[in-house]
């Protein structure tokens, strides 16, 4: 269970719930199929829960997690590397009949959009040339779990995307590279020892500080601009109050094992912010 990093999940489930949010300032709740944004909650958290134990065997049988600052993974910490790898293709298979019964009710299309998915989560940390490896890792994060993620959301439920749903994705995709800009600034110093080329140790220590601000800052001005339709997103804006003292930290210097509190308080950012968001579009459209 904890191999499967449930502090995590919320970046599954946020960009689904502002998805149905969008969609619902478009049809009120009429023509909306809440089956389908289930069977879609479903698909993103058993990609991520997959991406999580996929990323610890990928890392585990390299070594790249041998030594390092945060939480022991399951291969580092003695578990045998092949039921680590077996638990990332069960998820995966999960996330793949979901998807299915999704593609059969809204559109055959998704069967690509799944494969690309599934693909891209094995690839980040596996295969011979891991784009996480690559300084990559962020482009990831904020496509399928931003971007893919919030408008497949929308698009399963009312059958067309938004401009809406566009916009706040960025927003939503901005806040998970932040997690993941916050985990790899902590684990720069290792990063490097052993060639990981991650975003933060292609930019260095002082850039992925301003990087970390600018992504929240992105994610304010995307809910400000929905407000320009949907004055209720405003409510999203919240957020920018929560993240104030792990922007506070990351820019005063925390590193190493003080980043551990600001990766759990990043992600109390994004979760205040999807809920915002979503309340203010569904409540206050």
């Amino acid at each position: 269970m904890l191999g499967a990093r449930p502090r995590t999940l919320p970046a599954a489930v946020v960009p689904v719930a502002v998805g149905a949010a969008a969609a619902w300032t478009v049809s009120d709740g009429d023509d909306m199929s809440l089956v389908a944004v289930a069977l879609a909650l479903v698909v993103s958290l058993a990609l991520q829960v997959a991406v999580n134990y996929a990323n610890d065997y990928s890392d585990g049988v390299r070594g790249t997690d041998d030594d390092r600052v945060g939480p022991l993974r399951l291969v580092a910490s003695g578990v045998p590397a092949h039921r680590v790898r077996n638990a990332a293709l069960v998820a995966f298979g999960v996330a793949g009949v979901a998807g299915l019964v999704l593609a059969a009710m809204v559109s055959w299309w998704l069967i690509a959009v799944g494969v690309v998915c599934i693909a891209a989560g094995w690839g980040y940390t596996g295969g011979p040339t891991p784009y996480g490896y690559l300084g990559l890792g962020e482009v990831f994060v904020f496509v399928f779990f931003g971007l893919v993620a919030t408008v497949g959301t929308t698009f399963v439920a009312i059958g067309e995307i938004t401009t809406v749903s566009v916009i706040a994705g960025c927003g939503v995709g901005a806040l998970a590279c932040a997690l993941l800009v916050v985990n790899n600034l902590r684990d720069l110093p290792r990063d490097a020892q052993v060639g990981k080329r991650t975003l933060a140790v292609r930019l260095g220590d002082a850039r992925t500080r301003w990087l970390y601000a600018t992504l929240v800052l992105v994610a304010a001005i995307a809910a400000v601009v929905i407000a320009g339709w949907h004055p209720g997103a405003f409510a999203g804006i919240v957020a920018i109050l929560v993240a104030r003292d792990p922007l506070r930290a990351v820019r005063s210097g925390a590193s190493g094992s003080e980043l551990i509190a600001v990766l759990g308080s990043t992600g109390r950012v994004q979760l205040v912010y999807g809920l915002a968001l979503t309340l203010g579009l569904v409540l206050a459209g």
